[in-house]
């Protein structure tokens, strides 16, 4: 059968076919023009901050990435009121600084501040957190502007208790966010204790951390049968917390170490020495770069900068959030989980785990800790190969001890299970994602898989 040839009258329009691309907007009237309905953009449209997630959520390899690092100016940082208005492309970091500078910090501590606003909006970004304070960036929210799936302006309020419940930890699928007020604090002071316990001593205390209002974060080892712990606690009067030695603990955690640790496993091919000089330079990385020069700190000076995009490429890691309540057992089951894999495959993370307290949040309907507090453990290594095979297995440990995932930190994710753990939360998250999003142009496949 011979081809259907018609006629171009000129009666009809003719549009191009879209070609995928990424798109960089400079202000919110670009965002407008890229998602009206009749742009000639590729779809699904997915938005993308500082490109940080361990996973495919923020991306779009047959659409158009829509990049808002741009829009990176601050509107106003109010000090009566103790607010802040920032664009979505803000760094963290920089939001900090600004606020630092008019005697403000944002409200919890948070491990990745090299994020922008509207991604730590977007996803959960989570922290070090000292007493109740919500576990989640997004908590602190109270009014948001975007774009809609469907390319309207649209502001949501905190008094809109449902609607932002849903914005919160939304991963993009509501919108594109352009900008934020969040609620801030005064500058508080707090000081950090340090402790250096076996894997079962610290077993025998993380119950009665986890119920205290004590701050913790953790470093654990699992081929040294060694945990790093680091104690924060509101301090009784003010202290000078230094910016400095947050930066070189920074500098030694996510810059200095990763190369160290890329560079041995390029230049030793005996593992068994490889290994052991790695966990060497990690314990002595822990051991004098926190326990002798951070002793003091605030919210402003404590956020880390790791997962930069920069980093993100140096590091691969995957997150999961356990019940704190059954931490203690997780934990020990962690670590003859690393023994057991390592003696299978010959494949280990060649950097430590990092932990934390996340407490209950019910701010957000899709919130890893809507339920009851957490610990977020986040496995790291900079060894890519052997890492997916890894990431395979850790989701089937994580799956046995009821660990919660987090869709953009979270490797080897089953999307069965994503839809277990996360249940009516989700459905509900779906409906509101059909009504502002009718024609799925922010779903990528990626997305679908969980929320189609």
């Amino acid at each position: 059968m011979s081809a259907v040839r018609l006629k171009n009258t000129g009666r009809y329009k003719l549009r191009p076919p879209a070609q995928s691309a990424e798109i960089s907007p400079r202000n919110t009237k670009s965002v407008l023009e890229t998602m009206d309905r009749e742009a000639n953009v590729a779809l699904p449209i997915r938005p993308q901050g500082a490109g940080t997630a361990a996973t495919g959520c923020n991306e779009s390899d047959s659409g158009t990435v829509l990049r808002l690092s741009g829009l990176d100016r601050i509107v106003k940082v109010d000090a009566y009121n103790h607010t802040v208005t920032a664009q979505a492309g803000v760094r963290l970091y920089a939001l900090a600084e600004a606020l630092a500078e008019n005697g403000l910090e944002l409200i919890g501590s948070h491990e990745m501040t090299g994020r922008t606003l509207g991604g730590a909006i977007a996803a959960p970004c989570l922290g070090t957190n000292i007493g109740n304070i919500s576990g989640s960036f997004a908590s602190q929210v109270i009014s948001v502007k975007l774009v809609t799936g469907g390319g309207k302006p649209m502001t949501v309020h905190a008094d809109q208790k449902n609607l932002m419940c849903a914005m919160r930890s939304s991963y993009g699928l509501l919108g594109v966010i352009v900008e934020a007020t969040l609620k801030v604090q005064p500058i508080t002071t707090f000081t950090v204790s340090h402790r250096r316990l076996e894997t079962e001593a610290f077993c025998d205390v993380v119950d009665t951390l986890t119920n205290s209002d004590v701050g913790f974060r953790f470093c654990l080892m699992p081929y040294r049968n060694r945990v790093y712990l680091d104690l924060r606690r509101y301090a009784a009067t003010s202290e000078n917390a230094y910016s400095t030695p947050w930066k070189i603990k920074d500098w030694g955690e996510s810059t200095v170490l990763p190369h160290i640790c890329k560079s041995l496993n390029r230049l030793l091919p005996i593992q068994s020495v490889r290994y052991r000089l790695i966990d060497s330079v990690t314990e002595a990385t822990q051991g004098i770069v926190n326990s002798r020069f951070v002793r003091a700190g605030t919210n402003s000076t404590s956020g880390t900068r790791s997962h930069t995009a920069s980093s993100a490429r140096r590091v691969l890691y995957s997150t999961w959030c356990f019940p704190a309540t059954d931490f203690s057992f997780v934990a020990r089951a962690f670590q003859d989980f690393c023994h057991a894999t390592f003696d299978r495959s010959g494949y280990r993370c060649d950097m430590p785990a990092v932990g934390y307290r996340v407490c209950k949040d019910t701010s957000a309907i899709l919130s890893p800790s809507f339920d009851e507090p957490m610990i977020a453990l986040q496995t790291a290594s900079t060894q890519k190969h052997g890492w997916e095979d890894f990431v395979i297995d850790l989701a089937d440990f994580a799956e046995h001890w009821a660990g919660v995932p987090i869709f953009s930190q979270t490797r080897s994710l089953r999307a069965d299970y994503a839809k277990q753990v996360y249940a009516d939360r989700l459905t509900f998250f779906r409906k509101i994602r059909r009504q502002l999003d009718p024609e799925d142009r922010l779903l990528t496949p990626f997305m679908a898989q969980y929320f189609q």
